[in-house]
Order: structure tokens, then sequence, then C-alpha cells
């Protein structure tokens, strides 16, 4: 990546916590990961734990919405994140070396598909200090009516905000207050195409809508990259332990 957009991403992505990047991968790329993915859906899905793999309804196979962990049952989704242009953007916008820790899965399937609800994902990962991003590719087209993905700007420089338990699966913690004056100034919401990448620091606080629409589904890649520096924070795990011993909420 030439030195004026490397410096250009990395000023964005520090002012805003996240940065949007048109035309990543080009559409030969996308169809091969789409490809890619049926295959994966077809013969490794049936045998990954149940942890790893989730539906809106078990009983409908079509309502896949989330897979984790791939790059540990492919050589393909291995590849695709290590040594790869996506660990060169997470080091430049890290600004020190990037470890691959996850390639996931997303869909929301047509009327069904349930918001995500607010949050950082830092509260997840449990990190000191908390250095790592997130990349959320489109493999199709997104738009607010089936869910596309938003961003609160600025909000990885306000600390770690209140999480409680929700009832969305595969994203059991949400922000507690979110909605107040400062976050509905500074949000953006993001409709990408194919090949269209965002990338987030774990602390900028995102979301992402239901799908409306009765027949577009909604599918993106995401690939989790944790800087060098960063080093598990046993006291932030214990807490997020104890909170999913919390009674169910609404969020």
């Amino acid at each position: 990546m030439q030195q004026e957009k490397m410096e250009e991403l990395k000023a964005s992505f520090e002012k805003d916590g996240y940065v949007f990047i048109k035309e990543f991968l080009g559409r030969e790329q996308v169809d091969e990961i789409n490809s890619k993915l049926v295959d994966y859906i077809q013969s490794v899905v049936p045998g990954m734990p149940a942890n790893h793999v989730f539906y809106e309804d078990k009983e409908r196979p079509e309502t896949l919405k989330q897979l984790q962990d791939l790059q540990l049952h492919s050589s393909f989704f291995n590849q695709l994140m290590t040594n790869s242009a996506f660990e060169e953007v997470a080091e430049i916008l890290l600004g020190e070396k990037a470890i691959g820790k996850n390639v996931e899965y997303f869909n929301k399937p047509p009327l069904i598909g349930k918001a995500t609800p607010p949050h950082q994902d830092a509260f997840y990962f449990n990190l000191k200090p908390p250095q790592a991003v997130t990349m959320w590719l489109a493999l199709e087209d997104v738009a607010i009516e089936n869910g596309c993905v938003s961003y609160v700007a600025g909000s990885h420089k306000k600390g770690m905000r209140a999480h409680g338990r929700t009832q969305t699966l595969g994203f059991s913690q949400g922000i507690t207050d979110y909605g107040n004056e400062e976050d509905a100034a500074n949000v953006k919401a993001f409709p990408a195409e194919p090949g269209d990448l965002l990338v987030h620091h774990c602390m900028t606080i995102h979301s992402a809508g239901s799908n409306i629409t009765t027949d577009r589904t909604r599918k993106a890649l995401g690939l989790i990259y944790f800087g060098e520096s960063a080093e598990p924070d046993l006291e932030a795990t214990e807490a997020y332990k104890q909170s999913l011993n919390l009674p169910l909420v609404n969020s």
C-alpha cells in the first residue's frame, strides 16, 4: 500500500475509530469467497462445535446467522487471515504487528435477521491495552433495509460503556445506556457493496439494524486481529464471566 494512502487511513482511523475502504477486494475475489463459503457450510458446519454455529431458528438451516473460527477448519480462510492484505491493513491501523484471531461469517436472513445491539468489541476481548481491530467485508449489497453497520464516530476515545445481557444470540452483551445525545449526533450508517471493507477499533461503538426485506440476505465476512502488545486482562475477563450469570434483559 502506498505510504500516502497508509498515512491517510491511519489518521482517519485515529480520529473516528473506523475506516471505510471502497472496493478493497474485486468481484472475482468476492465470488471466490462466496463459493468457498457455500462449500464450507455444506461440508464443515455439520461437524462444528455448537458454540461456533448460530441460527435464528435451529430448526431451519436457511436461517444460519453466524459462524466462528472458520480459519481452524479451512486452509483457504486461514490464508485469507494470515500474511494477507487484511493483515497488512490491521498492522497499519494498529501501528504494530497484528495477530489474526478469528475469521467469522455473518448473515441476516430476510425478515427474521435481528438487529445487532450497540456494543464495543473490547468488552468481549478483555485486553490490556485494548489494541485490536475488527474487519467487516461485504459479500453482497448491504443497505439500511437489510442491516448495514453503523458506528459512533470518536467513541473509541470515550472509554468503556456499561454493558448488559441481551437476547441476541451471538451478541450476548449490549450497551445499556445507548442512545444519548452524543451517540445520536455522531452515529453514521455504512451501506456497502461487495468487496467494500469496514475496519473498527475494538473500543468503537457499533451496531447493525435488522433485515426488514422479504427477499435479501446480508452476508459478510469478519476478521479479528489483536495487536502484539495486547495481553489478556484477567480482571476484566472475570467480570465478563460474572455478567453472563445475570438474568437476561431485553435490549
